[in-house]
């Protein structure tokens, strides 16, 4: 087996805010494991500011898996610390088991015969901007949809979300919030009992990551359900994400492969997390169509339940044409197209 890597840049149609950050830009690396004339593909896609790798560790490590594959095939322990590595070397290795084919795990989804329901989502910005992705998103067909908040004025952001209960009721319109760790610890109770009006599904890390204790506390006096999701960032040992989630006792966990151990790691997550009795859902993170494709087949296979998070990768002007495309509310696979690689795009 040989292996070989190409860095890729990914670019915004338009600047995607989060409470943390403005992205334009998007570096990747395509991982190849290459096999008696197939080449599979993994994507590894480090976000600067939340990965716990740095971009120099990840081309460490690839370097380091380009030297000896079989090793890294054989000791998948020797990536636990590099999440986005981890996750592009499964990827890649699931591929070329396939034939390199990009149909990572057969289901009625991989075959296109199912699809996946997701849930729209709602970048920050100015609030008629933001109603206007909600306006379309609903006219979509949409009947789960996810709003970043923290990046705004917070009493803005409550107009916004009575102009949508105003208008949709909650039986019509799952509202789900994302914090990305925004409030305060000392002020993160009174803006959720704030939000509890608006009937919402869930709030993901109200606040930041690493306050144990406090995180705990919010799981058991807030109105409306935790999520976490920063806060299971480099949590790799299972003793110590048993503890984690003993202690915080969250009511769900959103997971990223490209974030929490690739597809092992949160394959623990998932057993963990029916253990203590939190439900969970998948999503991916600004990957391109090659890791958000991964991303949705292993979460079919996972019989994932409910609304997943999983983008379609309409945010870059230069991603990589694939046969993933929404149909209403459903990420689903066209059996009639495929992807369209750049030319070269194999080649080392």
């Amino acid at each position: 087996m040989k292996a070989y890597y190409r860095k890729y840049v990914l670019r915004f149609k338009r600047p995607a805010k989060t409470s943390r950050s403005i992205y334009e830009r998007r570096e990747v690396w395509y991982l190849f494991l290459e096999k008696e004339g197939k080449t599979g593909v993994g994507e590894c896609a480090p976000l600067p500011g939340l990965s716990s790798e740095t971009p120099a560790q990840v081309e460490q490590v690839l370097n380091e898996i380009c030297e000896n594959p079989e090793n890294f095939i054989k000791r998948p322990e020797l990536t636990k610390g590099v999440s986005s590595v981890r996750f592009a070397l499964e990827t890649a290795w699931h591929d070329l088991q396939n034939g390199g084919k990009q149909l990572l795990f057969s289901s009625l989804f991989s075959e296109g015969k199912a699809g996946i329901p997701v849930n729209g989502l709602i970048w920050m910005g100015e609030p008629g901007y933001m109603m206007q992705q909600i306006q379309e998103k609903v006219s979509d067909g949409f009947r789960c949809i996810k709003l970043k908040i923290g990046g705004i004025d917070f009493e803005e952001e409550l107009k916004i979300l009575k102009f949508i209960r105003e208008k949709y009721h909650s039986k019509d319109l799952i509202l789900r919030l994302d914090a990305n760790g925004a409030f305060s610890s000392g002020s993160a109770l009174q803006k959720l009992n704030q939000l509890k009006s608006f009937n919402i599904h869930s709030v993901e890390q109200p606040i930041a990551a690493g306050q144990w204790q406090e995180m705990a506390k919010l799981c058991k006096e807030s109105p409306i359900p935790i999520a976490l999701d920063e806060e299971l960032i480099g949590i790799n040992e299972v003793d110590e994400k048993e503890e984690l989630l003993q202690t915080i006792l969250p009511h769900y966990l959103v997971l990223k492969p490209g974030l929490h151990g690739g597809f092992y790691g949160c394959g623990q997550w998932t057993e963990l997390a029916e253990k203590y009795s939190a439900g969970w859902w998948i999503t991916s993170y600004l990957e391109s169509n090659i890791g958000l494709n991964a991303i949705a087949q292993w979460t079919f296979h996972k019989a994932a339940a409910g609304f997943q998070g999983l983008g379609i990768g309409g945010l870059f002007t230069n991603n990589i044409p694939s046969p993933l495309e929404l149909r209403g509310e459903e990420l689903w696979i066209n059996p009639e197209k495929s992807f369209c690689f750049p030319e070269n795009f194999f080649s080392r």
